[in-house]
């Protein structure tokens, strides 16, 4: 009986915090928009991730193992693709090109992999440069391991900071009791290394006994969206929370963002995870959503093609299927908006160089947000 009243006053606890902060964080849905939304590839299952080129045609993967090269109205497939593991949310995943791509041409890549001695997989990261519409010079730079046959939480996005690094986020592969908490256990982390794979020397972790050297922060669920703030420079992640806790963390190195010991989400049965949303030594989230809007890939307006967004963030959600407009203020989350209704489970959103935004909308394909007038 004890224990039952405990479950039911931690619920009631949950349930009134998030009254609260659904109150306090309304999404509001815009009586107009700056632009209009052009569907520019269609016939995609899952586009979970997408790069503008410089001369403006698209790289998209497709979660099932294909990359599309959009180019002049056409759709090429490319050939030589890393072989994918896909299961769950695993697959084909994130997609990015290296600031320097026009002299270096590098392209990178993250995927679920079966490579290594256990059944199963786990999230890998390779770079590759593209020829005659095929990949070559292929090299893989880091497997997270052991493998597991579980199909949730893969993370995973890849960004790079101001001064050349690359960041990669994985998440904690359905082992939350295991893999976050534990440096020195891939997942439930985000890394940071040299644009070749290499660990950098200032890493927060190397000389630690055992650890993974390549972590730069912990504590995470499941990463999918990594942005760097344009005029920080911060690497800013978005991951999802069980029921409810989704959180937007601004990444700072050898922090610990707390899943699941702390976390302002509960179990999908309505159960508690844990009494505390903060402890010393734990990091808190510049914004967090109740309900859950299960966030994807994010970008931040960085041009003026939308009037006065510039500097707003958006954020994808599968859960409610829109696209979400973060009205900021620092760091601060001031309002959100609600745009393309109903549109579908939002994968990735991207700014071009051109300074368009670009949308990989599930069981539909890229739209461009044309702006008006």
């Amino acid at each position: 009986m004890k224990n039952s009243v405990v479950v039911v006053g931690l619920f009631v606890m949950w349930f009134n915090m998030s009254c609260a902060q659904d109150a306090e964080n309304k999404v509001n849905t815009p009586e107009e928009v700056p632009f209009s939304a052009e569907l520019l590839i269609d016939e995609m299952q899952i586009p979970w991730g997408l790069e503008v080129l410089p001369d403006s045609s698209l790289l998209v993967t497709e979660k099932s193992g294909e990359i599309i090269h959009f180019k002049d109205g056409k759709k090429t497939k490319i050939s030589n693709v890393p072989e994918v593991y896909e299961r769950g949310q695993g697959g084909l995943m994130d997609i990015k090109l290296h600031p320097d791509y026009e002299n270096n041409g590098w392209i990178y890549i993250s995927y679920a992999s079966s490579e290594g001695e256990e059944k199963g997989g786990h999230t890998a990261l390779m770079r590759a440069k593209l020829s005659d519409n095929a990949l070559t010079n292929k090299e893989l730079l880091y497997k997270a391991g052991p493998n597991t046959t579980k199909g949730q939480h893969f993370g995973s996005r890849i960004e790079f900071d101001n001064d050349g690094f690359l960041y990669l986020s994985i998440g904690e592969r359905g082992a939350r009791d295991e893999n976050p908490q534990d440096i020195t256990r891939d997942g439930g982390k985000i890394y940071r290394f040299y644009d070749d794979g290499r660990i950098p020397e200032d890493n927060p972790f190397v000389g630690t006994t055992n650890a993974k050297e390549g972590i730069y922060s912990y504590g995470h669920r499941n990463p999918q969206g990594l942005v760097k703030h344009p005029k920080t420079g911060e690497i800013w992640d978005n991951e999802h929370g069980p029921r409810g806790g989704d959180e937007i963390n601004i990444v700072k190195a050898g922090k610990n963002y707390g899943w699941p010991v702390v976390t302002y989400g509960i179990n999908y049965s309505g159960t508690p995870i844990t009494d505390k949303r903060e402890m010393a030594g734990m990091e808190q989230p510049i914004h967090y959503w109740l309900p859950s809007i299960a966030p994807s890939g994010m970008a931040f307006i960085t041009s003026d093609e939308y009037g006065d967004w510039k500097g707003s963030l958006l954020v994808g959600s599968l859960k409610f299927q829109y696209l979400e407009r973060l009205v900021m203020n620092g760091s601060e989350v001031v309002d959100r908006q609600k745009l393309m209704a109903d549109i579908g489970r939002v994968r990735d959103v991207k700014e071009g160089p051109d300074g368009l935004i670009y949308v990989a909308v599930e069981g539909k394909g890229i739209y461009k947000l044309v702006p008006k007038g």
